[in-house]
């Protein structure tokens, strides 16, 4: 009798957290790397959340919460929906996790049967499918090419659609890609949707506030009310705010989903850190125009990093509406060699030839579920982002 249960033979370790991990092993043994495959914001958390912190540990607030939140808390969530997504939730529709990825873990458990099948637009955050995977679902995967703007067509949700559909996993701006649909895209998703009513839709709106030039974001049960009944809207701390450590991620839906959520988080880990709720309390209801002076430096980046890459031999970068990453396509190295003689068959043999030759550590294309492309987060210093370009150049324009 095997020790381990089958479910978990059926996934595999993250591979952002892989790449991340083996660039500090390198740089660790002494290798000069440049690190562009963290999807973490290099700015502090804001002064006046971390002494709202500070100032909850003195009062005393260290003790254990409600399961799915503090009353100040899921309020301050409410709050945030109603003001900045025209959303009208209770606090018993809401729920808080340590960290958006425990609430779509919660969801896919809470509301996934054997066999159910999972929507799954590609490229993709790499947890989504083996998420499904671990709760019986079946990933169906709807390629969303760099020419269709990283984006789901409605045509395309249309024929994926079965009658095993559960699920439709949205992600606006996206992970990987940075694509963000507009309130038109989202509202003709919505009309294949409204065709369909055994779908329900899990929008993960965590870089909402990180959108760029004139785009506006908008969420879909914001654009399309007659399907808020059968979405979960997800969010947190982490991006906007800096706060990934902190760990704290929210969901609002219907009842009877926030409900079960609840009863298996109970069974789980029962409630976040209290301190780390008291200062997204201050967060959600404090000033954000730390905000702004994020999104200037972001925008910033992403112009020098899509210029810079456009003008690498064999490239071609898509300039994303949010987000802070980048998708370049590394199509044109497929077949060359590098320095080192080895021939280049796929974008993971282009990010491994890439790192052993000039150092620079991003992230492959296949782990995300399209290729041939990698990703490079540009949630780093401006001088390292020109530096890491520049060697990327100088890689492209050693291949033979």
């Amino acid at each position: 009798m095997s020790l381990l249960a089958s479910r978990v033979n059926r996934i595999k370790p993250s591979p952002t957290s892989a790449a991340s991990q083996r660039a500090r092993e390198l740089k660790r043994a002494g290798r000069d790397i440049i690190g562009l495959s963290s999807g973490e914001p290099d700015f502090d958390t804001p002064e006046h959340i971390k002494e709202a912190a500070i100032e909850a540990i003195r009062r005393g607030e260290t003790k254990y919460t409600d399961v799915t939140g503090t009353p100040e808390l899921r309020a301050a969530v409410a709050a945030k929906f109603k003001r900045e997504n025209g959303l009208d939730y209770t606090p018993d529709q809401i729920i808080v996790g340590a960290g958006g990825k425990q609430i779509l873990y919660n969801a896919f458990t809470a509301a996934c049967e054997e066999g159910d099948e999972v929507i799954i637009p590609a490229p993709f955050w790499v947890s989504y499918p083996d998420m499904a995977l671990l709760c019986g679902g079946v990933p169906v995967f709807v390629s969303c090419p760099q020419n269709n703007g990283f984006k789901l067509r409605p045509e395309d949700l249309d024929a994926a659609i079965t009658p095993k559909s559960k699920w439709l996993v949205l992600n606006s701006p996206s992970n990987p890609s940075g694509a963000a649909y507009s309130a038109e895209e989202l509202k003709a998703v919505a009309e294949v949707l409204l065709k369909h009513p055994q779908v329900w839709v899990m929008t993960d709106d965590i870089y909402e506030h990180l959108v760029y030039g004139d785009f506006r974001f908008h969420t879909i049960a914001q654009v399309e009310p007659r399907l808020k009944e059968r979405t979960l809207t997800i969010n947190g701390m982490s991006k906007a705010y800096a706060m990934t450590g902190w760990r704290i991620g929210f969901g609002a839906g219907p009842k009877p989903l926030i409900g079960a959520m609840g009863k298996l988080q109970s069974q789980s880990t029962s409630n976040p850190s209290s301190v780390s709720q008291a200062a997204s309390v201050a967060a959600l209801n404090g000033p954000k125009g730390f905000m702004a002076e994020h999104k200037r430096s972001y925008q910033e980046r992403r112009d020098m990093v899509v210029r810079m890459l456009n003008e690498c031999p064999g490239l071609s970068c898509h300039r994303p509406e949010g987000a802070f990453y980048v998708y370049p396509s590394c199509a044109g190295a497929i077949g060359k060699r590098t320095p080192a003689g080895k021939r280049i068959e796929t974008d993971e043999d282009f990010v491994i030839g890439l790192l052993d030759a000039e150092g620079v550590a991003v992230v492959h294309g296949s782990a995300f579920g399209l290729s041939p492309y990698f990703r490079i987060s540009y949630a780093t210093s401006k001088a390292a982002l020109e530096e890491g370009c520049t060697r990327i150049k100088r890689f492209c324009q050693s291949l033979k």
